[in-house]
Order: C-alpha cells, then structure tokens, then sequence
C-alpha cells in the first residue's frame, strides 16, 4: 500500500510519507531509528507504508523527538483522513450516477413533489437520497438492504433489485409514520376473517383493511408502482410493529385479494420479505395455498371447474353462492390457466378498486 493517494490532480500525504523522509535524512536505518523512537522496526515500517493511522502515542514520540507539536502530526493524518474520505465519496457518486440511471426521476417529481433540477444530475441525486433517507443509492442494489429477497430472486437483474428495494424503503418510510400498537397474532387473526367477510362488498374497502390492520399492530400501506420492481407485495418487522405493502398496480378485483391473502399468509408464518411474480419456492407455494383456501373453500372450486363453464354469468353465480367477489374467482381461474388474463369479455369483472386509505 502506498503512503500517498492521487485522484485526478490532487494528492493525499499520510503521516508516514514524512516519517520517511525524516529517516532518509537522519542517515540511520529503520531499526535504528524505531529504537530512538521507542516504537518496534515492524510498527514503523506499516506506518511508513500508510498502513496503519498515526496513533497519538507516535505523535508525541515523534515531536520530542525531532521538535515539533504533536498537533503537527495529528493535523497531517486528519488531513490526509479527509482526502481519502472525500476521494471515496467520489467514486462512490460514480457509482451512484450509474445506480440513478435506472430510475425515473419525473416519477418521483409527480408522485412525492421532488423539485426538477432539471439538466442537473447531482442535484436530482441529492434530493432523491434525501428523501429515500439513505446516504448513497447503491444501498438499494443490495438484496438485503430492506427485507429479504424470496427464493426466485436470482433472476433478478440489478435494476429490479434496485427498483424493489426502493419501493418498499418508501413504504418503510411510510409506516413509520403511522402510529399503529404493538402486533398481536391473536388480534390479527381476528382482523383477516374481518377482512374476509368484505370480500363481496368493496365499499371503502382499502379504508376497512387499513383500519383493522392497524388495530393489530399491522401497517397496510398501497404503494405505487416503479415500473421493473416485479413486486407483487412485501412484508417487514418494524420494530414491535409490521409492515403489509401491496403494489398498486395489485388494487384489480381479480389481482388484489390473492396478493393480499398471499402477504397475509406470510406475516402468520413470520416469514418476512419481498414477493415478486411468478415466485416460485416452498414458502411461495405454501402462502398460494393459503390464499386459494381462504379465498375460496376449495371443495365448492373444485366442483366449480369441473363444470367447465366459465363465462361472465357462470363466474357471477359462482361468486354469489360461496358469497365473494366475482374478481376472486376469476382471478383464481386465471392463475389455473382456465380464463386467458387478457380475456376481453371478463372486462367487468376486473374493476379498479378505489384507493382511499388514510395515506391518500
């Protein structure tokens, strides 16, 4: 290791590059001039060589010694200290340069009223860290920056790990401005057969969830979509308190409900993370199979399919017998492969629900 730095024109001196000129000009060897020194050849040598900070007992050694201050030398390894901090941040806003590519800055212009700065990377940057409350974006290419990445992650590219971990960090944000009481599995448990008795009417719904959520010590939060996140939803113990965040581009009558009971699975299970499409994995498989069960009694859907009728009517009927919402089923049959998802006739059926949570 060197006892100096360069990045571009400008250079760092540690302490040790003046130790050594002090022992070239002294006329002595190494060793010899450790022992006058009172410290040993080896710790003198790693100094020398910049490997090792100035410690303030060498400092004093070196200034009754050769007759100068101890903040002399104090002074030099700070300065040097800041010149090699200041070099990082550098290459580190290199690398956060590369990191803001993949984000839309309008986005969050639009969508959390960040100013423009328009032409001026560093400055969208800044404002973007600050609200996102990180010290550096690159914190977001990390898979374990918010909550672990499920089973299938590994086909994740960067930009999707990026975009993912941003949208549940603004989620984290989000929550923690929520004021919610300690969880309670008990309490919870009460709350999803509360929410499963609303699965046929969506009036103020998201309302209804988040208010009896909140009740048991669980923050729902909607969030809205970064295009290339691949989230369905997410789950995350925050502090005493636990985060349950659907995507936005879930809030369809035949999307929503198995996401929901999907992420609702998890949080029973204690099984904290991030959902993405088409998952695949034990768990993943395990928290579907709660959420077709719950959604729908498997018996009467079994009996259903082997009708094969599935047009608008038969679904309508269907719904109303087993008291859900016809959304439900028909994104059931979807997931089976049994109605196409891009089915224009089911139109109807795959109705928006209204976002009106308290965050909206």
């Amino acid at each position: 290791m060197s006892n100096y730095i360069e990045c571009g024109d400008r250079i760092a001196f540690h302490p040790g590059y003046y130790i050594k000129e002090l022992v070239e000009e002294s006329g002595l060897t190494q060793e010899d001039f450790a022992k006058r020194l009172d410290t040993t050849p080896k710790n003198l040598s790693i100094l020398i060589r910049g490997e090792q900070s100035l410690s303030v007992d060498i400092a004093m050694k070196l200034s009754r010694m050769v007759g100068t201050s101890v903040s002399y030398w104090l002074n030099l390894q700070n300065a040097y200290d800041s010149m090699v901090a200041e070099f990082k941040l550098e290459e580190e806003l290199k690398y956060e340069r590369r990191v803001f590519e993949y984000y839309d800055y309008s986005f969050f212009k639009k969508k959390y009223g960040l100013p423009g700065f328009t032409g001026n990377t560093d400055e969208q940057i800044k404002a973007l860290r600050e609200y996102l409350n990180v010290s550096t974006l690159t914190v977001f290419t990390r898979k374990d920056m918010t909550v672990s990445f499920r089973d299938s992650s590994d086909l994740l590219l960067e930009s999707n790990i990026v975009h993912a971990n941003t949208m549940v960090q603004l989620s984290i944000n989000k929550a923690l401005k929520i004021d919610a009481p300690r969880y309670n599995k008990k309490f919870f448990l009460s709350a999803v057969d509360n929410v499963l008795s609303l699965a046929k009417n969506h009036t103020d719904l998201l309302t209804s969830i988040e208010h009896s959520f909140r009740e048991a010590g669980v923050i729902f939060v909607i969030q809205p979509d970064i295009a290339g996140s691949k989230i369905c939803g997410a789950t995350k113990k925050i502090s005493d308190k636990i985060l349950l965040m659907i995507n936005e581009i879930k809030l369809y009558a035949d999307t929503f409900w198995f996401a929901l009971f999907h992420e609702i699975s998890h949080i029973i299970c204690g099984d904290y993370g991030i959902s993405f499409e088409k998952q695949s994995g034990e768990k993943e498989s395990a928290a579907d199979r709660f959420a077709e069960d719950n959604l729908i009694p498997p018996e009467d859907y079994t009996h259903f399919v082997s009708e094969n009728h599935f047009d608008v009517k038969d679904i309508t009927r269907f719904a109303d017998r087993i008291d859900r919402d016809p959304g439900i089923v028909l994104g059931r049959l979807e997931q089976d492969g049994l109605v196409a998802v891009d089915d224009s006739s089911m139109k109807q059926l795959r109705r928006k629900l209204v976002l009106r949570t308290a965050d909206h």
